[in-house]
């Protein structure tokens, strides 16, 4: 009988202490506030901020924010003694070009184009050019070593076959001949960034010309599709020279990084991540504020953190350490994301689950359902069996809303998978989820503004958030990495 009675005081203690555990994360979720998160993304999104487009000023400004709010929040410098990770960042730019038919200069988008992501630097005059045939082409037919080929356009994957496979069998330059002239809006004279520098050897001569200056430098009439057809394998003497001075900038740009360490598991981490950076200004009056993307993101992050610093000064800190990350590039390619994890400052084979917040302010008006109590989740059916139940079970537990998972299918045409920094951390298997409010129509323009926010309802999906980044980082195991990765490429 006493054996029987300590059983029941064990229990009934136990499911008291379950109730106080219970109790005590709702407090803590209760401090992520609607205040609060309106008073940070209202510096965040702020003019001030100048669009936070990454390698610029204002990407600057929004990283010492972020650090400042990391370091009073009580959080370790994520990287040694630093909060931020400083990359490069490399674009190329056409300095100068010209293209000239016996001396006499051709017009920039009316007669041609130089691309500036594969054009060489040089001058060089074409004697002879050399048709090798329009549409699809059997290149290993054609004798091209050494010499200027002409071809037509055959769409974007089409073409791109063509140029590698004419670029295989030797040809000394490329000239594509376009009806996409005259061009309504210059091309552009810079590149997108990468983190990565170009190698300028694997650049070649290449330049798009319309069918009239193919005509003038044919000297006949007029020139179409078939009559270009008809010139199959056969060369012309021209009087063409080509210049291209191309240079590479290099940029800098960072992530923000603070750890809040754990205890019995410190050395297994669990990542929240939101991008900081948007699309910048143009001009002096148009500022593309991004107070939904990724403001709202962003502001999540910072709260989380001080959601957790105050849990863990009550004494109940994470078993594992929590990374918060703010990274840029993301609107510019993934490239913080990207950066980070192929030099990771912690493990990523000791890397739980990423959980990424990006857009979570607004209401996707395609949303059918309560809008007011949902969020997409996105990713937590792939590399982890244990992401959706726990998922669920938390969300059943605490908040009850709609979690729409449309977006799962990798074939979905919005590729929704692919477009925000989780990305990067799945392609290295690590488990992710992508909280997402949908897009709207002020969608990368101006006008995605603090005032349009849903503070009370993105504050519901911060909360989410944070009581599963709780549950994760305080079981006993990691996520499962228990699906095979087949993710394919961007």
């Amino acid at each position: 009988m006493k054996r029987v009675l300590l059983i029941l005081a064990l229990l009934i203690c136990t499911g008291t202490f379950a109730q106080v555990k219970e109790k005590k994360i709702r407090k803590y979720a209760a401090t992520i506030k609607v205040k609060e998160l309106k008073e940070k993304l209202t510096v965040i999104a702020s003019a001030e901020m100048e669009g936070r487009e990454t390698a610029t000023e204002g990407q600057r400004k929004a990283a010492a924010y972020i650090e400042q709010k990391f370091r009073k929040i009580g959080l370790k410098p994520g990287n040694g003694d630093s909060y931020q990770v400083q990359y490069d960042l490399f674009v190329d730019s056409l300095s100068s070009y010209s293209l000239t038919l016996n001396g006499i200069p051709l017009q920039p988008n009316k007669d041609y184009s130089v691309s500036v992501n594969t054009s060489a630097n040089g001058t060089w005059n074409i004697n002879e050019i050399y048709f090798a045939g329009t549409g699809v082409l059997d290149t290993t037919q054609l004798d091209v070593k050494d010499k200027w080929v002409v071809t037509d356009e055959t769409g974007f994957n089409p073409l791109r076959q063509k140029i590698a496979q004419l670029r295989r069998r030797g040809v000394k330059g490329i000239i594509l001949v376009s009806k996409s002239f005259p061009r309504a809006t210059p091309f552009s004279l810079k590149s997108g960034m990468d983190i990565t520098s170009h190698n300028l050897s694997n650049t070649y001569p290449y330049l798009t010309v319309s069918y009239a200056t193919l005509a003038q430098v044919l000297k006949t009439t007029s020139l179409d599709s078939a009559s270009l057809s008809a010139m199959n394998k056969t060369s012309y003497p021209t009087n063409l020279s080509l210049s291209v001075a191309r240079t590479e900038l290099k940029l800098k740009s960072s992530n923000v990084l603070g750890i809040l360490e754990g205890s019995d598991k410190k050395d297994e981490y669990l990542f929240l991540t939101a991008h900081y950076d948007h699309l910048g200004k143009r001009g002096d009056s148009i500022i593309y504020y991004g107070a939904d993307d990724d403001g709202s993101g962003t502001t999540a992050i910072i709260e989380l953190a001080e959601a957790f610093a105050k849990a863990r000064k009550k004494g109940h800190g994470p078993r594992r350490s929590i990374v918060f990350m703010a990274v840029s590039g993301e609107e510019k390619g993934l490239l913080g994301s990207e950066y980070y994890t192929d030099h990771p400052l912690y493990p990523l084979a000791k890397t739980t689950v990423n959980l990424n917040i990006d857009m979570i302010g607004r209401i996707d008006p395609k949303f059918k359902g309560d809008s007011f109590n949902y969020v997409y989740v996105i990713g937590d059916d792939k590399l982890s069996s244990d992401l959706a139940p726990i998922t669920d079970s938390v969300n059943q537990k605490y908040i009850g809303m709609q979690l729409d998972r449309r977006y799962n299918d990798i074939k979905d045409p919005n590729r929704y998978y692919f477009r925000s920094d989780h990305y990067n951390f799945a392609k290295k298997g690590v488990p992710i989820i992508f909280y997402f409010n949908g897009t709207h129509p002020d969608y990368h323009r101006p006008t995605d503004t603090v005032e349009k926010i849903e503070f009370g309802l993105m504050r519901k999906r911060v909360q989410l958030v944070f009581y599963t980044a709780w549950e994760m980082a305080n079981r006993d195991a990691m996520m499962k990495r228990d699906i095979p990765l087949n993710i394919p490429s961007r």
